[in-house]
């Protein structure tokens, strides 16, 4: 007696899913220094000295600016540093982030 197979397929439709990014803010206060910010944005945001100053520039006219666009670890890895490190120099400085 032959035995019948039956095959059953089962197909799993499995969509990869984009992570979540999320926009880092940097808001103004009228604490922190210019050349501080500046220097945050090249050393832990890794932007170029022009760059770097032209953001601070918008910080410091509208009170706030994106100043980069991460995944939610990075995002808050790169928030949390900046802050930390403007408490230990004395600055106010506050940098929030929200999904893209």
């Amino acid at each position: 007696m032959a035995k019948e197979q039956t095959k059953s397929k089962r197909q799993s439709r499995t969509r990869d899913k984009e992570p979540s990014r999320y926009v880092v803010i940097m808001h103004n206060d009228d604490v922190t220094t210019m050349e501080f910010v500046v220097e945050v944005l090249i050393n832990i945001f890794f932007k170029q000295p022009d760059e770097a100053h032209n953001l601070m520039m918008e910080i410091h006219n509208t009170g706030s600016a994106a100043v980069g666009v991460y995944s939610y670890d990075i995002a808050v890895s790169k928030a949390t540093k900046t802050m930390r490190i403007a408490s230990n120099n004395n600055f106010p400085l506050k940098v929030t982030w929200q999904e893209e």
